[in-house]
């Protein structure tokens, strides 16, 4: 760790990661909470026509990506919202169009390679002009939490009775889907379009193992997320490894651990215990 930090894009990718092991999980657990788990994958696809935007005009193709990935997540929350049975075609085409434009608008100005770190992350490469802009928005994303942290959890509970509490449903059900294309834009750097929902899903999952309460459960994600996210670009420095899928491997070996722990807590909680058992059957003997 001591030689890592001994160089400056080391530094920054290690700030990257605690900021995106932060809001991922955060937001990830209403997410998840909603029954929403792919909707990361498919903002991602969207996000990925405003990289082409950027890269076309010669504009940040982070800020292009924030715009389009937020006016495309609330578009599915609103199609999501009014027609279950329709939807899923109307965003299959928002999610197969948004890959195929974006591809098509890269390589328009020869970017094929410059796609290739934001498919797959290359946290490595980050400027600290590039943190700035994200940590801005993982604090965005950790603000809308905070803020609306309960709000969010009746609605993730169930959205009729958060409607018969009198919530702004919609606009809460937008807000989820707008904060979590804010977090696609900010993990899409370190883990890459194609493996960002990794990081939005897995800490939570694993939490889940072992937690209980909501609560409990997104702060355990988190401190998973950030685990995995400073774990992952630490093995991949160490063994020179890609760090976008060293960090969801980690994520995910951290889930695989969580699932054994959470069932061996599971059979010690209802196994019987032995001596007191065998002590209360002698005691029944006796007392006949």
């Amino acid at each position: 760790m001591s030689e890592m930090l001994s160089y400056d894009f080391m530094r920054i990718a290690l700030a990257m990661a605690v900021l995106v092991g932060l809001s991922a999980p955060a937001i990830g657990t209403f997410v998840v909470q909603r029954r929403l788990s792919l909707l990361g994958d498919g903002i991602g696809h969207i996000a990925l026509t405003g990289i082409g935007l950027g890269l076309l005009t010669g504009t940040s193709p982070t800020l292009a990506a924030l715009a389009v990935a937020v006016l495309g997540a609330v578009a599915i929350e609103v199609l999501r919202a009014r027609s279950r049975s329709g939807a899923d075609v109307a965003l299959a085409l928002l999610f197969y169009g948004g890959l195929a434009g974006g591809v098509i608008l890269t390589n328009a100005r020869g970017g094929g390679a410059s796609l290739q770190s934001y498919l797959f992350g290359s946290i490595t490469s980050v400027r600290a002009a590039d943190l700035y802009v994200v940590a801005g928005l993982a604090v965005v994303v950790l603000g809308v939490v905070a803020v609306f942290g309960r709000e969010l959890f009746l609605l993730g509970q169930d959205e009729e009775v958060a409607r018969a509490s009198g919530l702004p449903v919609r606009f809460l059900g937008a807000l989820v889907a707008a904060t979590a294309a804010v977090t696609v834009v900010i993990a899409m750097r370190a883990v890459g379009l194609l493996l960002v929902s990794a990081l939005m899903i897995l800490p939570v999952a694993a939490a889940q193992q072992l937690a209980r309460g909501f609560r409990a459960t997104m702060l355990l994600a988190m401190f998973a997320g950030v685990l995995s996210a400073v774990t992952g670009l630490a093995g991949s420095f160490q063994y020179d490894l890609p760090p976008g899928p060293s960090i969801v491997l980690l994520a995910l070996g951290v889930f695989g651990a969580a699932v054994l722990g959470g069932a061996v807590r599971r059979r010690r909680r209802t196994a019987p215990a032995p001596v007191l058992a065998s002590r209360e059957a002698e005691a029944e003997v006796a007392g006949r």
